[in-house]
This record gives structure tokens, sequence and C-alpha cells, in this order.
């Protein structure tokens, strides 16, 4: 770590529930969720049905481990309810509104009190400040506006911060490039898969994405890798950390990294309740660290509690550092409706993503196509993925026998490798898409 970055944590003030013990935090927890267990039930239909039907009433909670109890919430249960059936308050106390883009299905709607608002954008500052940004910086916002929740809620932690933003929004890389060129920005917001388009773009312009005057990056939205991040980091000289999230929840800030450790997102557990749980029988609550199915209950949302939301993020719970009371996710290693079953084998994108940035021949940039080749029973895994602009095409062919072999090593499956020329692949403009699902449609 520089001494430049220790100098930036050191000056951090932090909010006083960062700082206090565990058992006065779960305290606080016990204290809201039971408060959030009863709002829920007089005041949204859906949760008063689901526990009646459960058989669970909000008095059952009378300790944290009693949330076991209690009924899941699901996307399906938000989609059912679309557009305002889950919320809480009445229709003039919702000072905002976002959504999903429902392009899997009827589009999920959340929304928000002024105190939410205030509740997010503190969350998001904290995350923010967590991961090295400092009052008086320039951030380079480079999440989606608009019904996204990333844009809006980074925008808004940014400058409850007292930081200065530069609301570029996604896409138009060209003009991303001037303006971090020009604006000279201390720290981005954006998807890793974004930043690396971005990276990509400067060195196709000659610029060297090391000389800018980035020095942080708080990078969420998607899963990425260690060795994603050291690609990051390597290449444009910055400390990236990682900030995590979703629209049911909250949006952004539901935990955020810090810059000292970099060891993990602390999941501001003063306002959620983790669990893990076994993504295959959902009726068993994991202990900390061990791997399933993230879930979350809110403690302090007015316009739209959520009791054991299922996110299908996998990852584990772990004790905090940075933040001691405050337990740690580890890295998601997918979702488990992002899950490929090849063969019997279960496969993520984040595994082949960490395979091959350990090969130097081959970059990030790299797309999985499922087919099904014409009278075969078997479907067959394609890992497209472009040779670095260093190395000759000549040199390609032990690069991709090593990754073919790589991943029948770790991962347990065959599957062909394609390494194409540099720049054919899509770019990420926000959230990257990696499978390409080309089977038969039954």
């Amino acid at each position: 770590m520089t001494q430049e970055t220790v100098a930036a944590t050191s000056e951090a003030v932090l909010d006083r529930e960062e700082t206090i013990s565990r058992d006065e935090l779960e305290a606080l927890q016990l204290s809201r969720l039971q408060h959030t267990v009863a709002y829920a039930y007089d005041r949204v239909p859906l949760y008063k049905r689901k526990f009646d039907e459960a058989g669970v009433h909000p008095t059952d909670l009378r300790e944290l481990s009693d949330l076991g109890k209690f009924p899941f919430t699901t996307k399906e249960d938000l989609r059912l309810e679309y557009p305002f059936g889950m919320f809480a308050v009445p229709q003039h106390e919702v000072a905002r509104i976002h959504a999903s883009s429902g392009t899997t299905g009827r589009a999920t709607v959340v929304g928000y009190t002024k105190k939410d608002l205030a509740d997010w954008a503190k969350l998001v500052a904290r995350s923010l400040r967590a991961s090295g940004v400092r009052p008086g910086m320039k951030v380079h916002n480079a999440y989606g506006y608009g019904l996204f929740t990333g844009g809006m809620g980074a925008h808004a932690g940014a400058e409850a911060l007292g930081c200065t933003v530069i609301p570029i929004s996604g896409g138009q890389t060209e003009r991303q490039i001037t303006l971090i060129q020009d604006f000279k920005p201390d720290a981005i917001l954006a998807t890793p898969t974004y930043l690396l388009t971005i990276a990509d773009a400067m060195m196709k312009q000659g610029i060297d994405p090391a000389s800018t005057s980035l020095k942080y990056a708080v990078l969420g939205a998607e899963p990425w890798t260690e060795e994603m991040r050291h690609e990051l980091e390597t290449t444009m000289n910055i400390k990236a950390c990682d900030i995590y999230g979703l629209s049911e929840v909250m949006g952004p800030g539901v935990a955020g990294e810090a810059v000292e450790t970099q060891d993990g997102s602390h999941i501001w557990e003063d306002h959620f309740r983790p669990e893990i749980i076994d993504a295959f029988d959902p009726s068993v609550v994991l202990g900390d660290g061990e791997h399933g199915e993230l879930v979350f209950t809110s403690l302090t949302k007015e316009a739209l509690p959520i009791i054991r939301y299922r996110t299908k993020d996998l990852t584990r719970l772990l004790p905090g550092t940075a933040r001691p009371a405050h337990r740690r996710m580890g890295r998601i290693t997918g979702r488990s409706d992002d899950m490929i079953i090849l063969r019997g084998v279960n496969l993520f994108p984040s595994q082949i993503e960490e395979i091959a940035l350990r090969i130097p021949e081959l970059s990030p940039h790299f797309q999985l196509e499922l087919t099904r080749p014409e009278g075969q029973r078997m479907d067959q895994l394609t890992v497209k993925i472009e040779r670095r602009e260093s190395v000759s095409v000549e040199g390609v062919a032990s690069a991709a026998k090593v990754l073919q072999q790589q991943i029948k090593i770790h991962v347990g499956s065959s599957c062909a490798v394609d390494v194409v020329e540099p720049g054919s692949l899509e770019r990420s403009n926000g959230k990257l898409r990696r499978i390409y699902d080309m089977r038969p449609k039954a």
C-alpha cells in the first residue's frame, strides 16, 4: 500500500455504528428486526399472507436465530405484487421509485421514503469512504442513471460524503476518456468490466491508463475476481475495491470493501441482517464460513421492508476485519441462476475468469457459448477469449491448450477454446453479458 493510501485511510472519520462491538450490534439488530417483521406484517398484505400460511407471527421472533422460522421473499414475489403491492407506506410518502429492466420477466419495483433515501446515501458514503474516497475528491460516476439504482444511488452517496460528482453515466466511452483527462477525477465508480473497457479504449488512443489522475475505483454490480482486481490495479495504477448491493434490498451500499485490507465487503449490519442458506435445501441455514446463497432482511427500510430476500448470489460470511463487528462477504462466485450445468458439473463464468487471467497470453475479454450440436445429446461449451495485443497469433495455440487443460482440472468438465483477435468480442457498457445460450429451444 502506498503512503498516500495509508494517509487517506487514516483521515477517515467512521460512523459510530462502524465502531461498536459485535454484542452491541446484535442487540441493535434484534430490536430493529423485531420492529421490521411486525411493521411488514401489519402493512404489506403479502407478508401477512406468507406469515400466516407459514404459521408464524412477529411475536415469535424473540432472538436473532428465530428469523429462520419466517418465510423467504423472492424476486417472483415482487413481480406478482407489481407495481406497488410491496409498499408499506401510502403513495404520497414514497419519494422515489426505481425498477429493474424487466428483461427476464416483469420488472421488480422498489420505493423509498425520504428517510430511506437519507439512509441509502449514508451507507453509500460509508462504503466509498471505506474504499479510500474522501470529502473534496472528484468522483467520476460511470454507473448507469435512470430506473437502475446504481447511478443515482452512487451519486447521492458521493455527494453525502462531500465529494464533487461528475455524473457521466454508462456508455459513451470516448467521452468518458475525455472527461477523465480534462476533469482529472480522483475516483471512478463503475462495473469492473466497464472500467476494463475504458482502459482498453485508452490504450487504443495511445493513452497510458496508468497516467491518469485516478487513484481509487469502487466497482460493483457484477461478480469479479482477485485476478480482475490485479489486472485493473496494474493497468490503471489504482486501488480497486468492491461495493455490493441489489435493488430489492436497497441498491449499492449494502456492503463495502475497505481499502486497507481489500479482503471482501463488510456488510453494514446495523441496517441489514444477512444469512447464508443451502441453495439446494433452503430450509438449512448455514454457519459462518460455509458457502451458499446469500439472504438479506432489511432492518430500517420504511417504503419497502424486505424479509429474508433470496439474492441468488453465492458466497459465505466471514468475520469482520477493518470493521470488526460487521461480517464480511467472501467473493461472490456466481449466481445460482447464472450457473451452467455442463455434463453434470456446475460451472460459473467467474471460474473461467479466474483461470484465464493466470495465463499471460490471454486477456480478460471472454464469452461462454453453449451449443448442442445436431444429432448429439450432450451440450458443448466453447470459451471464446481474446489474445493480448502483445501476443502473436502463433503464440496462442499453447495458451488455448493450457486454458482447456486448467478448466478440465479445476472445474471438472471439458470445453472447446477459441482464441480470437483483440477487440473482436463485445465490450461492456455497464453490466456485461458473459453467457450466450445458443442451444435449440425446446
